[in-house]
């Protein structure tokens, strides 16, 4: 079973067996791919290519702000192509680090501001990420308003 990360003992699971050259990478560096991901949301001229790119060749994204499941590099761009005009940017409020075999999970709770409109959205996520072609990337990402906003 995996559990959550801690400085002792981590458990692991693997969904595939692990690359020899998959490298294990802190708590903190786990945090830190978001800061990756939340950079590219705020390049100048807002290019949805440059956010696409941190997630992996097999991924999926199951965004905050649309009904569609988008799977794969063309599918992605196109989400943040409308999403990048809100100039979003976020920050993590809780997250709560899982250590695979070969992958990385970051789930918890991220707080955005539009930058366009002044809106502020606290929504729930995860992310799993897998190493490939020598960095750390996306397989998954999940984006879910809390569920306050609707039960008032």
């Amino acid at each position: 079973m995996t559990q959550a990360f801690s400085a002792s003992k981590m458990p692991t699971r693997s969904f595939s067996a692990a690359p020899a050259d998959v490298p294990d990478i802190s708590e903190a560096e786990v945090k830190g791919l978001f800061s990756l991901w939340n950079d590219a949301l705020a390049t100048l001229d807002p290019d949805p290519d440059t956010v696409a790119k941190r997630y992996a060749s097999t991924s999926v994204l199951l965004p905050n702000v649309s009904d569609t499941p988008r799977t794969g590099y063309e599918a992605i761009k196109s989400y943040y192509v409308d999403f990048l005009q809100r100039k979003p940017q976020g920050v993590i409020v809780e997250s709560n680090v899982i250590k695979g075999e070969d992958w990385y999970m970051d789930a918890g709770i991220y707080e955005f501001t539009m930058g366009a409109t002044g809106d502020v959205v606290k929504a729930r996520y995860t992310y799993v990420y897998t190493y490939e072609e020598g960095e750390w990337k996306i397989a998954h990402h999940h984006s879910s308003v809390m569920p306050s906003v609707f039960l008032g």
